[in-house]
């Protein structure tokens, strides 16, 4: 365990030191170092709710799971409300704190999975019957996934949803019980998405790049440029050139065209590995939970880090539609930042109260030294 958690650690230190070189790279032309000194401030909010979650027992989260979940939801409306929520390009999602912005449905994310997890452990016996496994979870699923629906959110929107089905079926609900919801679902996306004009242009500029790069396509065509010009080490720090207004959002959502313009592939690459590895550790400290609750908690996390960090690096390659979900522990935004260190900081506290630091912290101190 020990040695999950320091690859863990190390990887998410890692993420976190590159962020930051390339958010300032990325913006130094721009804004000098304004975002760098913001995401600092941010960083360290979050180091300090990481910590905080990791020193805690992360059992405690029980007793204040439907209420942090009433919370999210109630914050997720009042993000709707004129004089409350703040509009950004044609979407309220944020509260404006001043000179920074904070965003509801990242906390949401968080409350969801800690609620499921109560649920999963609650109702462990009953989750493979359709009514407990499927129906009375949609009810608290449900008006979270709305309301950040119609924000409009629909990456984080189907993130949440694949990250709440993960989670179902850890807990024991059968795979034939899941199909019909996915498969409605999906259906009902991809009507919302043909008849929204701007996220249908984003569709077919996704099957039709070179149709669309001068449009709706330019945000993508430009990062595979970057991507493509870095070759296998990239141009070297601070010389990219894409970044000079050529991609939008250079500095949230496609900062990882960045790196591979300035880096390289191999940069790229490790970065990708660093995901995979965190996944891995992740999902280890979950299978050494000490109880239900912990096992889902671990693995709800595990898998919204990864799929976000799936997804982002999916629509910077052009292997996905545009979607605008940021790369964890890398773009630049505060909220994500606060929500993936706490989640991390979850992950932390499982791992420190797993069978394996239980079993061996009973050992007699004599079986200890003989082993």
């Amino acid at each position: 365990m020990k040695f999950a958690v320091t690859v863990l650690v190390f990887c998410v230190a890692a993420l976190l030191s590159l962020g930051m070189v390339m958010l300032y790279s990325s913006s130094m032309t721009q804004v000098g170092a304004h975002y760098l000194i913001m995401q600092l401030i941010w960083c360290a909010l979050g180091l300090v709710l990481c910590v905080g979650a990791t020193a805690s027992d992360y059992r405690w989260l029980k007793k204040i799971a439907w209420p942090l979940l009433g919370v999210a939801i109630i914050l997720l409306a009042l993000v709707m409300v004129p004089h409350f929520g703040r509009r950004i390009n044609g979407a309220r999602r944020w509260f404006s704190l001043g000179p920074a912005n904070l965003q509801p449905s990242e906390m949401a994310k968080i409350a969801l999975i800690i609620a499921l997890a109560w649920y999963g452990e609650h109702f462990q016996r009953k989750m493979p019957t359709l009514k407990r496994g499927i129906v009375t979870p949609g009810f608290f699923i449900a008006p979270v996934l709305g309301l950040i629906f119609i924000e409009p959110d629909r990456g984080s929107t189907i993130l949440l949803a694949c990250v709440c089905g993960a989670m179902l079926l850890v807990s024991g609900v059968r795979f034939n019980f899941i199909l019909p919801p996915v498969v409605l679902g999906a259906a009902a996306l991809a009507y919302s998405l043909w008849h929204d004009p701007m996220r249908r242009e984003r569709i077919l500029a996704f099957l039709h790049p070179e149709k669309y790069k001068n449009g709706v396509g330019y945000q993508s065509w430009q990062a595979m440029i970057a991507l493509g010009s870095g070759g296998w080490t990239g141009l070297g720090l601070g010389n990219g050139r894409q970044k000079l207004g050529f991609v939008p959002e250079h500095h949230t959502d496609f900062i990882l065209s960045i790196i591979g313009e300035e880096l390289g592939l191999v940069a790229t690459l490790l970065v990708v590995l660093t995901f995979i590895i965190f996944c891995i550790c992740g999902l280890y400290i979950a299978s050494k939970a000490r109880d239900t609750f912990g096992m889902l908690l671990a693995t709800g996390l595990t898998v919204l880090i990864g799929l976000q960090a799936a997804i982002n690096i999916g629509v910077v390659t052009s292997a996905l539609p545009n979607k605008g979900l940021p790369l964890p522990f890398i773009s630049y935004g505060g909220s994500n930042l606060l929500a993936m260190l706490t989640c991390v900081g979850l992950l932390l506290s499982v791992a420190r109260h797993s069978r394996v630091e239980e079993d061996m912290a009973d050992e007699p101190v004599g079986e200890a030294q003989t082993a």
